[in-house]
C-alpha cells in the first residue's frame, strides 16, 4: 500500500397552398434527413439533386446582409441569399416613426423564420396614437445558385399577425462576381403596392386577382386566403462588397408605403421606389448599418450574429484529464486484492477523492474482482460523454488490474439515468487513436442502469445522505410586448435551499424579495373572459414582495426498467401549488419517449405566502417525444390546461450538442379565438443558452429563455420544476452519441 492510496498491481388558395405543401414538405424531407434528394440549380437548369448532399449556401462568397425588417435580403427588399446555417441574428432598425426588433433564425440551411415586435408612432388615425405590432415571417430557399442560375427562395411577411406588413414574393439572386451580387422579385401584398399590375397568378384563377387587406386588430390567425393575391410588383437591387468591412447596395422597392404616408399620419414623403444603403461590420458579430430611403429620410440599424454551432471561444479552458492508466502485461489476472479486508473502503476512498477533483459526486459502488460499477453526479461538465469519459480515466487510476469492465451510472435527481459499460482495455487502446472518439462510443454499450442480477449489492457512498445546500443570489426577471412598456425588468435577491434525506427524495424552497423593476407597474386590468389563470401575473407581482416562490417535496424513482417517475407536492410556482405525478418511458436508445402527466391544483393568494384562492382545477397531458436526427426534436402534449380547457401543444426545437437550443411552440385549444382575446392561441419562441459556450469554462449552467408575443389565459400549462423527460434525456443516447467528441476531453 502506498500513501494509503493503492493496494493493487496497477500503476495507471391553389397555387398558394401549392406553394405551402412543398414548403413544408421539402422543409421536412431536405432540412431533416440530408438523404432526401432537394431540388438543386445547375448549370443547365433546375434539377434533382442525386447525391442527397445538404444544400449548399446560396451566396458564399459574399456575407449576407439583413433588412430593415430583420430579414436577410437588401435594404427593404428580400433576397434568396439565407444566412450560414443555425446563425441567430437581432436587429434594431428605425425608420421614419417606425422602429422594428426582429429576431431571426436559420432553422435548416434552406428555410428561416423571423419574430418581429415593431412600434409605429402616429398610427391610430383621429387620435394619433401608436401601435404596437407583432409579426412572423418565413423564407425556404428551394434552388441554389449554379453557374449560371441563380438562387430562388419563396417567403410569407407577416403571416401570423394583423397583417400590417403582410406580404409575399418569390426572389431570385445571383452572385456575379465574388463582390457583386444582383437581386430581384416578384411581391404581393405590401410588396406589391409600387408600380403594381395584374396579378399574373389570375391566369389561372381570377380569384387571384384580388385582395381583401383587410387584416385583423386582434392578431394570430393564418390569412392564407389573401396569399398571393391581388396586384403584384416587381423588385430588385445590387451589393457590392466594397471591403472586408463594408458593404454598398442599392434597390428599387415595390412597396409603396401607403399605410404610413396617408394623409394623417405623414410620416414621411415616398418621392421614388429607390433606396440606397451601407453596411459596416464593427466586428464579428456586430454591424452598422445606415440607408436614406425613398429620397426623403434617413435610417440605421443594429445586426447582432451568433451561430451556436460556433463559439467565441475555441476549446476549453477547464482543467485536463487524467491519463489513461494503462496496465503492466499480465497484470489483469490477478485477483489476490480480493482478500484484503478493507480493499473496497480504500477503493472507495480514493475514487471518491480522485472524482471529486474532477467535478463530479461518487454516490455508490459495486465490485467484483472483474467488474465496477459506479454512480456519479456530475456538477462540472455541460456534456455528460464529458463527465462519463473523466470518470473512466479516474477508475482506470484506481480501480485494480483485474477490472476490466467499468459502467457508469451518470445519476440525476437521485435515481440513476442510464448505465455507460466500457470494456478498460478499449480505454487503454483507444485514448490516443485517430478515430478513438469513434471508436470508443460503437465499442460502450448504454442501457436503461438496472442492475445486473448477479451484481453483488450497491454500496452507498459513506457521508453522503443526508445532503442539505443552500445558496443566496441574485435573480432577474422580465416581461415583454405590453403596449404600455414593451420591456419590463425586475432584479432582486434570491434564498435557495435543497435538502436529500435519501436518494430520489428532493425538499426544495425559494424565497425572493424585489430590489428593482417595474414590472408590478403595469395599469391595465385583466379582460379576460377566462379564469385568470397567467392575466393576473402583474398582481402576484405586485404583491408578492417577498414571495415564496417554490416550496415543495418531490420523489423520484425507478418503476420499471425502462420508466422513470415523480410526484412533487406543494407551492409548485408562482401561481398555483398542489400535486404533480408523472411517468415518463424511455429506452435508453429510443428516439421516442412517452409521457403522462396528471396534476391536482390551486390557485395560490398573491402575496404568494401561504394561502390558497378559491380557483382549483385538475390538469394533465399526455406528450410525445421524438428526436428526429441532425440536431432536430419534435414534442407533443395533448391533455386539459390550466383554464380548463382541452388541447395540444406543439414544439419543434433545433437543439446542438453544446447545449444550445432554439425553438417555437403553438397551442390550440377548444377556446374560441375571440375568448382566448388578443393573439387568437398560445404561441411562442424558446431557447436555452448554456453559460460554457461564453466562458469555455465547463458548466452545467444553462439558462431558459421564452418569449411570448401575449400571454393569455387559455393554453396556459403548470410550470413544474425538473419534468422527467429533460432530466433524463441528456443521459441517453441520441443525445450522449452527438455529445460523445468530447469524451476524451
Amino acid at each position: 500500500m502506498e500513501n494509503g492510496r493503492k493496494i493493487l498491481m496497477s500503476e495507471h388558395g391553389r397555387i398558394s397552398l401549392t406553394m405551402l405543401t412543398a414548403l413544408a414538405v421539402g422543409t421536412l424531407l431536405s432540412g431533416l434527413w440530408p438523404g432526401f434528394s432537394g431540388v438543386r440549380a445547375q448549370e443547365a437548369g433546375l434539377t434533382l439533386d442525386p447525391s442527397g448532399q445538404r444544400a449548399r449556401a446560396a451566396s458564399p462568397a459574399m456575407p449576407v446582409g439583413y433588412t430593415l425588417y430583420g430579414t436577410t435580403g437588401l435594404i427593404d427588399m428580400p433576397s434568396a441569399a439565407s444566412a450560414p446555417d443555425a446563425e441567430l441574428a437581432a436587429t434594431l432598425g428605425q425608420f421614419a416613426r417606425s422602429t422594428r426588433a426582429t429576431l431571426s433564425f436559420q432553422i435548416t440551411e434552406r428555410l428561416s423564420g423571423s419574430f418581429r415586435y415593431s412600434y409605429i408612432d402616429n398610427y391610430v388615425l383621429g387620435t394619433g396614437g401608436e401601435t404596437y405590432d407583432r409579426s412572423f415571417d418565413v423564407q425556404y430557399r428551394f434552388a441554389d445558385e449554379g453557374r449560371f442560375m441563380p438562387a430562388m427562395a419563396i417567403g410569407l411577411r407577416d403571416f401570423i399577425g394583423t397583417g400590417v406588413y403582410s406580404g409575399e414574393y418569390v426572389v431570385a439572386t445571383k452572385t456575379l462576381t465574388p463582390r457583386l451580387r444582383v437581386t430581384g422579385g416578384l411581391g404581393w401584398g405590401r410588396l406589391g403596392t409600387q408600380g403594381g399590375f395584374t396579378n399574373p397568378l389570375g391566369a389561372l384563377d381570377a380569384r387571384f386577382e384580388t385582395r381583401s387587406n383587410a387584416g385583423t386588430a386582434q392578431g394570430g390567425t393564418l390569412r392564407g386566403a389573401e396569399w398571393f393575391r391581388g396586384p403584384a410588383a416587381l423588385f430588385g437591387g445590387v451589393e457590392w462588397q466594397a471591403s472586408d468591412r463594408l458593404t454598398l447596395m442599392a434597390e428599387y422597392s415595390s412597396d409603396a408605403y401607403a399605410l404610413e404616408t396617408a394623409p394623417g399620419r405623414d410620416h414621411f414623403t415616398h418621392r421614388t421606389p429607390f433606396n440606397f444603403g451601407a453596411s459596416y461590420r464593427l466586428r464579428p458579430g456586430t454591424t452598422l448599418s445606415g440607408y436614406y430611403m425613398h429620397g426623403d429620410t434617413l435610417a440605421a440599424q443594429l445586426t447582432l450574429t451568433l451561430n451556436p454551432r460556433h463559439p467565441p471561444v475555441k476549446g476549453s479552458i477547464g482543467p485536463a484529464p487524467l491519463p489513461v492508466a494503462r496496465r503492466p502485461e499480465g497484470a489483469a489476472a490477478d485477483t489476490s486484492w480480493t482478500a484484503q479486508a478493507d480493499a473496497r473502503t480504500i477503493l472507495e476512498q480514493n475514487l471518491q477523492k480522485l472524482l471529486g477533483e474532477e467535478g463530479l459526486i461518487l454516490e455508490g459502488m459495486r465490485l467484483d474482482a472483474r467488474r465496477a460499477e459506479v454512480r456519479v453526479e456530475n456538477t462540472r461538465y455541460g456534456s455528460t460523454a464529458q463527465a462519463i469519459g473523466r470518470t473512466a480515466r479516474v477508475m482506470s487510476n484506481v480501480m485494480p488490474a483485474s477490472v476490466e469492465s467499468f459502467t457508469i451510472l451518470p445519476m440525476t435527481q437521485g435515481i440513476p439515468a442510464s448505465a455507460v459499460t466500457l470494456r478498460r482495455s478499449d480505454l487503454e487502446a483507444l485514448e490516443l487513436a485517430p478515430d478513438g472518439n469513434w471508436q470508443s462510443y460503437v465499442r460502450a454499450r448504454i442501457d436503461s442502469g438496472a442492475p445486473p442480477p448477479a451484481s453483488p449489492e450497491l454500496v452507498l457512498a459513506e457521508g453522503l445522505y443526508p445532503r442539505f445546500e443552500w445558496g443566496l443570489g441574485p435573480y432577474g426577471s422580465s416581461s415583454f410586448f405590453d403596449p404600455d412598456s414593451p420591456v419590463r425588468l425586475e432584479l432582486g435577491a434570491r434564498l435557495k435551499a435543497r435538502y436529500e434525506p435519501t436518494p430520489g427524495l428532493i425538499l426544495k424552497g425559494s424565497v425572493q424579495k424585489r430590489v428593482v423593476g417595474n414590472i408590478d407597474d403595469a395599469t391595465r386590468p385583466p379582460n379576460s373572459v377566462l379564469p385568470h389563470v397567467r392575466t393576473d401575473a402583474v398582481q402576484y407581482s405586485r404583491e408578492g414582495d417577498p414571495a415564496i416562490t417554490e416550496l415543495t417535496a418531490a420523489r423520484y424513482f425507478r418503476p420499471g426498467r425502462d420508466f422513470y417517475g415523480r410526484v412533487t407536492a406543494g407551492y409548485l410556482e408562482q401561481m398555483f401549488g398542489g400535486v404533480s405525478a408523472e411517468i415518463l418511458w424511455k429506452p435508453p436508445a429510443a428516439r421516442l419517449a412517452l409521457g403522462a402527466e396528471l396534476n391536482y391544483v390551486k390557485k395560490r393568494d398573491f402575496d404568494q405566502l401561504f394561502g390558497f384562492q378559491d380557483y382549483d382545477v385538475v390538469t394533465g397531458h399526455v406528450s410525445a417525444y421524438w428526436d428526429m436526427g441532425n440536431d432536430y426534436h419534435a414534442q407533443l402534449d395533448v391533455g386539459r390546461y390550466l383554464a380548463g380547457d382541452w388541447g395540444a401543444t406543439l414544439a419543434l426545437d433545433r437543439e446542438f450538442a453544446n447545449g444550445w437550443k432554439v425553438g417555437a411552440y403553438a397551442t390550440l385549444t377548444d377556446v374560441p379565438f375571440s375568448d382566448f382575446g388578443e393573439g387568437s392561441f398560445d404561441k411562442g419562441l424558446r431557447f436555452t443558452v448554456p453559460l460554457e459556450f461564453f466562458t469555455g469554462r465547463p458548466s452545467t449552467t444553462r439558462y431558459d429563455i421564452s418569449l411570448r408575443p401575449i400571454t393569455r389565459d387559455g393554453g396556459a400549462r403548470l410550470n413544474v420544476q425538473d419534468r422527467l423527460y429533460k432530466t433524463v434525456r441528456g443521459y441517453q443516447d441520441p443525445g450522449l452519441a452527438e455529445q460523445w467528441g468530447r469524451f476524451w476531453r
